[in-house]
């Protein structure tokens, strides 16, 4: 079989978001007014950029984490998270007056839930930010973006990869409708079924709406860009100038789909930056989001390179 990634280490530098996920349970989510006794609580390091560069990191990759988190505890908590899986850490700032991004996650039996997130420090990352990390870029293969930070600094990311001749990739989540042209004109889009749908106008419900939304964020682009729109069980949709190609998921008892998406981007990038090719970075890829969404959580259920390659290597 060919390996996944190669012994030399990719280099991935990820521009995003940090955030504490506090994630409690009740029998029931609360009505206006209304006092609950709950039944748990966690503490969870999560975010987008985070998560993405973990599961890169635990994959195989240097990776170097760009954004911000308060100066409190939940920012040290999470930077000493982020460094103890290798992920560096130095342009990562403390930010004074301001919380670290945090979302308050309610879940109850149903599992239905309700979420409230607080941007923090992730709301304060800036263009110029981006522009002291330049050394950054000058040796990533592969530049690693989302929208949970503003999005006049994920342009200034794209166009200082464009100079330095990094490949980007972006996962357009949250769902955003009116993005400015470098941003759909990257080497790899992958948004999931809701994030295609805000990009296409397409409402995808089966393999044939994500075939028809893939092409009509195809066109939008410059005309190179690899759009992956990933649907969970129903596995994923590629589109690029050669045309669409439905690619089929590995089937797994799904327990917390939260952060499939990013297990998926982050092994992207690092297949990607490995020269695998297309279709087979996509199995790679689909196989690390297969395995997060059968763990709890979202940093903690990054999964690790042999577990990987244990999955593709059942299923061939």
């Amino acid at each position: 079989m060919n390996e996944a990634v190669p012994s030399s280490r990719p280099k991935i530098v990820v521009v995003g978001s940090v955030n504490m996920d506090l994630v409690y349970r009740v029998s029931r989510l609360p009505r206006p007014g209304e006092t609950l006794t709950g039944v748990s609580f966690q503490q969870i390091p999560g975010g987008k950029g985070a998560n993405q560069a973990v599961a890169a990191s635990r994959l195989g990759a240097d990776v170097a984490l760009i954004g911000r988190v308060g100066e409190d505890a939940f920012g040290s908590t999470l930077l000493a998270g982020l460094r103890r899986e290798g992920v560096n850490c130095d342009r990562l700032l403390k930010t004074a007056g301001i919380s670290s991004g945090l979302a308050m996650i309610g879940v109850e039996d149903s599992g239905q839930n309700s979420i409230v997130v607080i941007p923090g420090a992730n709301g304060l990352v800036t263009p110029d930010d981006v522009l002291a990390s330049e050394s950054l870029f000058r040796e990533a293969d592969t530049l690693l973006l989302q929208f949970e930070i503003p999005l006049a600094s994920v342009v200034k990311a794209i166009e200082l990869a464009r100079v330095h001749c990094v490949s980007v990739i972006v996962d357009p989540a949250p769902a955003l409708t009116d993005l400015p042209e470098p941003v759909v004109s990257v080497d790899v889009l992958c948004p999931n079924e809701t994030e295609a749908e805000a990009l296409s106008g397409i409402r995808i419900q089966c393999v044939a709406d994500a075939m028809q939304a893939a092409q009509q964020i195809h066109v939008r682009g410059d005309g190179r860009t690899l759009v992956l729109i990933t649907m969970g069980h129903q596995g994923v949709m590629r589109c690029d100038a050669t045309g669409c190609v439905h690619m089929p998921p590995f089937a797994v008892n799904a327990v917390d789909t939260t952060a499939a998406g990013d297990a998926f981007a982050g092994a992207l990038a690092v297949a990607l930056a490995s020269s695998q090719p297309t279709d087979e970075a996509i199995r790679f890829a689909s196989a690390a989001g297969a395995l997060a969404a059968t763990r709890p959580g979202a940093q903690p259920a990054m999964p690790h390179l042999a577990d990987v390659r244990a999955l593709m290597a059942s299923r061939l």
